[in-house]
């Protein structure tokens, strides 16, 4: 079954409230097993085609790197993360570009501002995000967000999931 640009919607509205709230174990259920999350370098001269193994990214994880930064980001110990920043994950854009079977592939524009303390920082892009639909619900099979900024300098860091 195809995934309506509606239902894709849902899914990526509810992944944004998740990361707002600081349901991170929750979030982390939305993948599956062979799961990645990436986060290409602004310097990434062809991210959307990119592979991690041979491309610097900030972020390439697989479910249980997911699962552990959702459990690093909970802790007190996380200290660029704690007190916890506000956030707030705009979702626009949203695309359906291919659909085969339960898998559904997506393009969506992002903006995450994020503030913390006295700072306020935006971080925006596009996510190419791969849907898989199975027993337990609608999953993420694989998200990859392509910054759209020459540099970290002004962010300092990447702390947050995008």
């Amino acid at each position: 079954m195809t995934l309506t640009r509606s239902e894709v919607e849902d899914v990526l509205f509810q992944e944004a409230e998740f990361l707002d709230s600081w349901q991170l174990m929750e979030w982390a259920e939305m993948y599956t097993e062979d799961s990645f999350y990436e986060v290409t370098s602004p310097a990434c001269s062809d991210p959307y085609t990119a592979d991690a193994r041979n491309t610097l990214f900030l972020i390439s994880d697989r479910i249980d790197r997911i699962r552990g930064r959702a459990k690093r980001l909970l802790k007190k110990t996380a200290h660029a993360e704690y007190p916890h920043s506000k956030t707030r994950h705009m979702v626009s854009n949203v695309r359906v570009v291919e659909a085969d079977g339960d898998t559904t592939k997506v393009r969506a524009n992002f903006a995450v501002f994020r503030t913390k303390e006295d700072n306020s920082t935006i971080y925006m892009g596009e996510a190419f995000i791969t849907l898989l639909e199975t027993p337990d619900g609608v999953k993420i099979q694989h998200k990859r967000c392509v910054l759209d900024i020459n540099s970290l300098y002004n962010q300092g860091r990447l702390t947050i999931i995008l």
